[in-house]
C-alpha cells in the first residue's frame, strides 16, 4: 500500500487539503489523457478536407507540398487532426 495515507494528527483543514490536492493530479491527469486521445484523431481525405473547408485537389496540393503530412494504411490515406490543427495559422486583422 504505497499510496496509502495515514490520517494520523491531522486536522480538518490539513485533510481537506490533502483530499484537493490528490483530486487535482487526478484530475489533470484524466484532462491530460483526453487531450492526447482526442489530438490523435485520424481523419481520412474527405473528413480533411470538410474540417478545412476546402476540395480534394486543394487538399492534394497541400500534401503535395508538404504543408499537411498524410499517413497510409494499405491504400487509405489520414491525416492526424492535431497536425491539421498545428498547421493553422493565425491572420492579424
Amino acid at each position: 500500500m504505497a499510496d496509502a495515507i495515514m490520517v494520523h494528527n491531522l486536522d480538518v483543514h490539513q485533510l481537506q487539503e490533502v483530499i484537493i490536492s490528490t483530486l487535482k493530479e487526478q484530475l489533470n491527469d484524466v484532462f491530460e489523457a483526453l487531450k492526447r486521445e482526442k489530438n490523435e484523431t485520424l481523419l481520412t481525405r474527405e473528413e480533411t478536407y470538410k474540417l478545412l473547408k476546402i476540395n480534394s485537389t486543394t487538399l492534394w496540393y497541400w500534401t503535395k507540398a508538404g504543408k499537411l503530412k498524410c499517413y497510409g494504411i494499405a491504400n487509405r490515406r489520414y491525416y492526424k487532426k492535431s497536425e491539421i490543427l498545428e498547421c493553422l495559422t493565425l491572420l492579424k486583422s
